[in-house]
Parts: C-alpha cells; sequence; structure tokens
C-alpha cells in the first residue's frame, strides 16, 4: 500500500506574514490563493506584473528587494516564485530559520506543497497530489466545486454558532448526528440564507425544535431529468443522499435510484401504459403516511416533476394535509431532445416560441390550438405522442399546418440509448411503426430544420418498411 509523504493540516496563519518572492504569474498564482486568508501578504520582486500592481487588498504589500537579512518574525511561510540572488538568499535562510518554504514547480525544494483548494470559508477542501500531478488535482476540486453548494460555508457558519444550544438540547449523540445532518442539507436553510441571517436562524431553530419534539417529515419532489444520471441536478443529488425514502417512478432508471442514501428505502411507484401499480391516490396516501413518520422522502419523478409529472395533485395532497415539501427541477424531456440533436427549438426569425404540450388524451380543440400556435412560427414538443402520432399529424394537417413541416422524433431523449427519426409532419401518418422502445418527444416546427439529425433515421423509411 503506498504510504503518503506528507501529512495533511490546515495551518492557523490570521494575524501571521505569508512571504512571496517574485512579481511574475506564479507570485501573482500565490498571492490570489494567500489573501483568501486572513494574514498580511508581503510580495517581494524587483519589479511586479500589472496585475499584482492592480490588486488593491488592505492586507497586501510590495516590497523591493532586502540588502540585509531578511526578517522573518511571525512568517507564517514562504513562496518562492522566480529564480534570483535574492530568492535564493531568502531560501537558505528560510530553512535556517525553521520556516515553510515552497518553491514554485521545484518539488524536491519544498518543505510543503499548496493544494487545490474548494473554499467555502470556514469550510476547506484541500486536494494534494504531492507536487506529482497538480493538473490532476485542479480537476479534482471542480468536480468537488460541482458538488457542494456555494451556500456551504453560511451553513457551516450557522451549525457551529448552533453548537452550544445543541449540546444544551440533545444529549443523544445519534440525535445530534442528525440534526446536523438534517441542517446542513437543508435546502429550507438555503433559501433563508438568500434573505438574511436572522431568517437562517429561525431555518435552524426550528429544525432544533423539531428534533428535540414531535418529529416531523418531509416531501421534496425532485425531477430526475430525462434519465442519465449526469443530468440530474447537484440539489437533487444532494437531497437523494439525506433522503430516509425514494419514492420513484417506473421511468427513472436503477442508476439514478441508487445514487440516494444506500441505507434509504426504495419504493417503486411505477406507471407505465397500460399498467399502474399504485393510483395516484394510493401515492398521494403514501407520502402523507411517510411524512408522518417523520421521514425525509424524496418523491423522484422522471424529468420535471412540475411537467406533465403530476405534481399538483400530490401538492395539494401534502398541503392539505400540513405536510411540509419542496420542488426541486429537473430537465425534461424536451429539453434533452432539443440538446441530443443540437436544434435551437427557438431561433431568431424561424421560431418566436416553443409549447410543450401532452398527446395523451388531446382533444380536438387543443389540436387545433397547436397548429394555429405551429403557423405563427411555434416550434412543438409533444409529450406521450408515439402511439397516436398519426392522429395528431392528420389533425394538425387539417387545420393548416403545412404537410412539409420538419418534424423530429426523439426516444429516450438524454440517455445512452437515444434513438432519433427525421422528416416531415406528412411522414408521420399512415402506418409509421418500428419505433425504439422507450418514451418519446416529438418536435415539430421549422426550427426543426436547423437542428442536427444526423444519423437520424428517416420516417419515411419507417413508413416504407411497413409498406
Amino acid at each position: 500500500m503506498a504510504r503518503l509523504n506528507t501529512f495533511p493540516i490546515s495551518l492557523k496563519v490570521a494575524g501571521k506574514r505569508i512571504v512571496i518572492i517574485g512579481g511574475g504569474i506564479e507570485a501573482l498564482n500565490k498571492t490570489r490563493l494567500a489573501i483568501k486568508t486572513a494574514a498580511h501578504v508581503e510580495i517581494y520582486a524587483e519589479a511586479f506584473c500589472d496585475e499584482l500592481e492592480a490588486l488593491a487588498e488592505d492586507r497586501l504589500t510590495l516590497h523591493a528587494p532586502v540588502t540585509g537579512a531578511f526578517d522573518f518574525k511571525n512568517v507564517a511561510m514562504v513562496f518562492v516564485a522566480e529564480e534570483t540572488d535574492f530568492a535564493d538568499r531568502v531560501k537558505a535562510e528560510a530553512h535556517a530559520a525553521n520556516v515553510p518554504l515552497n518553491v514554485v514547480d521545484v518539488p524536491h525544494s519544498c518543505d510543503f506543497y499548496t493544494p487545490a483548494i474548494v473554499d467555502r470559508a470556514p469550510l476547506t477542501v484541500a486536494i494534494s497530489s504531492e507536487g506529482e500531478a497538480p493538473v490532476l488535482a485542479r480537476l479534482v476540486r471542480a468536480k468537488i466545486e460541482a458538488l457542494l453548494s456555494p451556500k456551504l460555508g453560511a451553513v457551516a457558519k450557522i451549525a457551529g454558532d448552533m453548537r452550544d444550544r445543541v449540546a444544551a438540547a440533545i444529549s443523544d449523540g445519534n440525535s445530534r448526528r442528525r440534526y446536523y445532518e438534517r441542517l446542513v442539507n437543508s435546502p429550507e436553510l438555503e433559501g433563508a440564507l438568500d434573505i438574511g441571517v436572522s431568517d437562517a436562524w429561525r431555518v435552524a431553530t426550528g429544525l432544533l425544535d423539531a428534533e428535540t419534539g414531535e418529529q416531523g417529515g418531509t416531501v421534496w419532489l425532485i425531477g430526475a431529468g430525462p434519465g442519465a444520471e449526469d443530468l440530474l441536478t447537484l440539489r437533487a443529488q444532494r437531497l437523494l443522499q439525506e433522503a430516509d425514502v425514494i419514492v420513484h417512478d417506473q421511468l427513472v432508471p436503477e442508476l439514478v435510484v441508487q445514487m440516494g442514501r444506500r441505507d434509504a428505502e426504495r419504493i417503486k411507484v411505477g406507471k407505465k401504459k397500460g399498467h399502474h401499480s399504485f393510483t395516484q391516490a394510493q401515492i398521494n396516501a403514501l407520502l402523507v403516511r411517510l411524512a408522518r413518520e417523520g421521514k425525509r422522502v424524496a418523491r423522484l419523478k422522471s424529468g420535471d416533476p412540475m411537467i406533465f409529472g403530476r405534481a399538483g395533485e400530490e401538492i395539494a395532497a401534502l398541503k392539505k394535509a400540513g405536510v411540509s415539501y419542496s420542488i426541486v427541477p429537473g430537465v425534461t424531456a424536451a429539453l434533452a431532445a432539443a440538446a441530443d440533436s443540437a436544434t435551437p427549438v427557438t431561433l431568431r426569425k424561424v421560431s418566436s416560441g416553443f409549447v410543450i404540450a401532452t398527446a395523451h388524451g388531446a382533444e380536438e380543440q387543443e389540436v387545433t390550438h397547436w397548429a394555429a400556435l405551429a403557423q405563427q412560427g411555434i416550434t412543438l414538443g409533444i409529450y406521450m405522442g408515439k402511439s397516436v402520432a398519426n392522429d395528431v399529424a392528420v389533425k394538425l394537417m387539417a387545420a393548416g399546418v403545412s404537410p412539409a413541416t420538419p418534424v423530429g422524433i426523439a426516444v429516450n431523449a438524454g440517455r445512452a440509448d437515444n434513438v432519433s427519426y427525421r422528416g416531415a409532419l406528412a411522414d408521420l401518418t399512415g402506418e409509421v411503426s418500428g419505433f425504439a422502445d422507450g418514451p418519446a418527444l416529438i418536435l415539430i416546427g421549422d426550427a426543426v430544420a436547423h437542428g442536427d439529425w444526423t444519423g437520424a433515421e428517416a420516417l419515411a423509411t419507417q413508413a416504407a418498411k411497413v409498406a
């Protein structure tokens, strides 16, 4: 097993000096990092780049090299970012004074390495490769940056300020852990921080009251996106890790469900055409019951919960029962289809708008309205239309939409197994079949012709197969 050559620590620098030798880009990079701390930053060089001279920081001073012995009093660390006789002298004197030294891009001359830092002060995540692969450390940092909320530092400060109050109110260690988990993962707290500290305190205190009194659960209606796990939002990822129960639809892939906490209960309430394992009323009752048991419930829906996800009925049931809830948007299938095919559903001088609708149960009046919109240059995104594509196309043309209007169909949009078809509105009429299995999204409008449907199978070919 490989062993660490360094011991990770967080060094106190508040009120101390950080010395940087050099006036170029490397010195600038170290300065930008150093001025994030509460230390006084001193830079020594014969000349300074424009960016260094433009930095206006109360705790930053620029100096010419000193001629006598360098003063290392109260110096926490030294960075050497250029090769000069003065730099060589400072390196030697730093070693003699036992002051930690970093020589930029010379790992064997360093007493310490500068990690890639994720800054959520007072929370800090440092990634170090011990000088071997700084590019890799930066890439890892970018991944962690994407996972952590920008407000996490403020949340950490609230958690620290609550420590004495929590210790006095909760004696059980597991209960304290549960409170802090709820606090740092609370979307309500993040939202309150947008308003002010007093509102954040109100949420933190409310969570403490809930922990010490009767436990009240909550329901998060989360959009799982079109199915690719990397299209899940960061907020959705965080809440899945906090949920005690994950109630998910049939169309949500197992890989997305598995992104939840390992010990979370999983309940499939799948609905697919011709088969409903749970009625909507049963789902509503399930969510209310789980929340009243004090559980944090992730109601995971394909796409976006507010678009053809029947979220309105679930919200109404939660409101009636007095259960708290919040909504996490997701990437809906229409946007995934547009992205897969690089179709600009709104395009200057071509399409001034984008309308999404469901073909399932659509009546004549609705289709007539779609036709009017399409004739005005609006792009249509039709959900659940694969089995009734012929009827919809006939009605649209009967209402005046040109048979030559471009059409694109995306099956399993946003997923690795996505399949696409292209053609004209007239191609949808007749016995067109043979589409791939999975949910389909039909895009109709002149903007479709401006997409990249390379590799898409022609709808006319589909009709020929049947003939």
